[in-house]
């Protein structure tokens, strides 16, 4: 069995070959221009908690309050995001997608659900299926990295 620091660069070594490899075959899959990983991951967290504020963001994302700033800026200048106005703190910005962000996240999962069902479908059958049986020791991994555990 490998040492610990082994296994560790090991899976950063993949997970992060997959993100990158994943990212630059979608490109040209998916239409509008292209989004950074760090746009990419504020319009999930905004879409999995619309209304949600900077610093909420920020700390989901585990970003500076001014990182998350310059991407809601930029992603509202790309008509993905909207920012309102808190109706019980006039002074609190809400993030909401826009319709056009909406989209290009459905397409976005759909080009990229795709992309690894097509990968998995040729692999051997028991490669794919140890990948699907590791998904939630992967899972509870995440959870307890974030955890700081």
């Amino acid at each position: 069995m490998p040492t610990t620091t082994a296994t560790a660069q090991e899976l950063f070594a993949v997970v992060t070959g997959l993100r990158r490899v994943v990212r630059r075959r979608l490109r040209d899959r998916v239409p509008g221009p292209r989004l950074r990983g760090a746009q990419l991951e504020l319009l999930q967290a905004v879409e999995a908690e619309p209304g949600i504020g900077v610093a909420a963001a920020a700390d989901a994302l585990h970003l500076a309050q001014n990182s998350v700033s310059t991407l809601v800026n930029q992603l509202v200048a790309e008509d993905l995001l909207e920012r309102g106005r808190d109706p019980s703190d006039r002074r609190a910005v809400r993030l909401r997608l826009t319709e056009a962000a909406e989209q290009r996240l459905r397409d976005w999962r759909e080009a990229r659900g795709r992309l690894v069902d097509d990968a998995l479908a040729g692999l051997p059958a028991a490669e794919a299926a140890a990948i699907t049986a590791a998904l939630p020791a992967l899972a509870h991994l995440l959870e307890r990295i974030e955890e700081g555990t």
